[in-house]
């Protein structure tokens, strides 16, 4: 797949140095770490999201939370009942609880599994070898110390996000990209879950921004 995101930046002539800024999020951020070792003079900037190097395959099954929301999900055809295990399985429960702060007469839960119903309604629905073979690609990810290392070194300016109650990569997994990368930002946000550019978006937005602005300096 990062041979696929080159093939198109390619494609769009976005080849010049430090032109491209990436932002990767759960297995987009396994993704984004194949492309940034295979382009890193090219990446001005990269932010990547409650994900992980991974490892062995043992490494990169889910807390056991999420493992079993994923096991539900595969064996649950209704939308309606899907909903409510997305819900739990992507945000904190004390978030999901609290009220919504653009629709104040409704809870964070309710917006959410309103919104992931409209989803389902209009986009095709994920074939089940399509699920399995998205699960398959995390549990075999590997990018290896040196590997970090040689993007930590070669892309302009790396962050790294992630949230207290994931569960669905190990927040162990941002602090080895840290220690892999070397001097790369790190920042674990409390009471957020895995769905974190949803339940912290203000403070998502912002530090892509930031990282993107540091990364365009040079700094």
């Amino acid at each position: 797949m990062a041979e696929d995101v080159i093939c198109l930046l390619d494609h769009v002539g976005w080849t010049e140095e430090k032109g491209v800024h990436v932002v990767g999020i759960s297995l987009g951020g396994m993704i984004a770490q194949e492309l940034a070792w295979r382009i890193p003079e090219r990446i001005g900037s990269l932010v990547l999201a409650v994900t992980t190097p991974g490892g062995w395959f043992w490494n990169n099954i889910p807390p056991w939370k999420g493992a079993m929301s994923l096991t539900k999900l595969m064996m649950t055809p209704d939308p309606l009942m899907m909903a409510p295990i997305v819900a739990d399985m992507l945000y904190t429960q004390d978030w999901l609880k609290e009220r919504d702060i653009d629709e104040p007469n409704k809870t964070n839960r309710q917006v959410q599994q309103e919104a992931y119903l409209r989803r389902v309604a209009i986009t095709k629905k994920q074939r089940w070898i399509g699920h399995v073979s998205q699960m398959v690609a995390g549990l075999t990810h590997h990018v290896s110390a040196e590997r970090l290392r040689e993007i930590g070194e070669g892309v302009g300016r790396v962050a790294i996000v992630v949230g207290d109650e994931d569960h669905l990569v190990w927040r162990e997994g941002s602090r080895r990209l840290k220690e892999g990368m070397g001097k790369v930002v790190l920042e674990e946000w409390r009471n957020t879950g895995h769905g974190i550019h949803v339940q912290r978006w203000r403070e998502f937005n912002q530090l892509v921004e930031r990282t993107i602005r540091t990364g365009a300096r040079g700094v």
